[in-house]
């Protein structure tokens, strides 16, 4: 079974390196791709001396718009997404995201925080289900085909399409592992205001899509 990493990523050159040691480190993994989606800093770069498969996109289009990208660019049988920011992530965190996939006993698994820092784990207890760290068989992409329009609302549709398909949906518990804030990345204002467009643009899409 052919796995591939994607991970979309929009000025991240001083965080994605600690995504990317482990992954390399996963024998199960066959692809691993890094979409920068319009970054104006080193994050191709970046990814490229790291061993990584880059695809650059010329303006930011969003998350959604970015995992697609990395979909399409790859015929592995499962998709393992991954955020460019996060902290602590281990070779273990991503056997446990893929071994249920793997095993036939799901066809997605979504990752939840624990015992890392108390903001990321606390928001993972409020909107457990927004999580960007989760496994997805192909075809459960193939079935929404408009997913590169859903910007940071592509954990949303992934997660409607599979409850109201019944879908097997393991949640995987990921210790000590964590994310930069936007709020630390870009300042608390600029963050704050980041953070706002990113709820306005997931509750858009829970408005706008619907799952048949």
């Amino acid at each position: 079974m052919e796995i591939a990493v994607v991970i979309p990523a929009y000025n991240e050159e001083n965080n994605i390196c600690y995504v990317l040691e482990p992954v390399m480190k996963c024998k199960e993994i066959s692809q691993v791709i890094v979409v920068s989606d319009g970054s104006t800093d080193r994050t191709a770069e970046v990814a490229r001396e790291m061993g990584a498969e880059v695809i650059t996109l010329p303006s930011n289009r969003g998350k959604g718009a970015a995992v697609m990208a990395g979909v399409q660019a790859s015929t592995a049988e499962v998709i393992l997404l991954l955020d460019a920011d996060l902290m602590g992530l281990t070779p273990h965190h991503i056997s446990d995201l893929i071994s249920p996939i793997i095993n036939q006993d799901a066809i997605m698994t979504i990752g939840f925080f624990t015992a890392g820092r108390i903001s990321t784990d606390l928001s993972q207890q409020v909107t457990p289900f927004l999580n960007g760290q989760r496994a997805v068989r192909r075809e459960l992409f193939e079935s929404l085909p408009n997913l590169d329009h859903t910007k940071y609302g592509i954990e949303v549709v992934l997660s409607r399409f599979a409850r109201v398909h019944q879908c097997k949906v393991v949640w995987v518990n990921l210790p000590n592992l964590s994310q930069v804030m936007k709020e630390e990345k870009m300042g608390f204002y600029r963050g704050f205001i980041a953070r706002l467009r990113m709820y306005w643009q997931i509750i858009k899409v829970l408005v706008s899509t619907k799952i048949s």
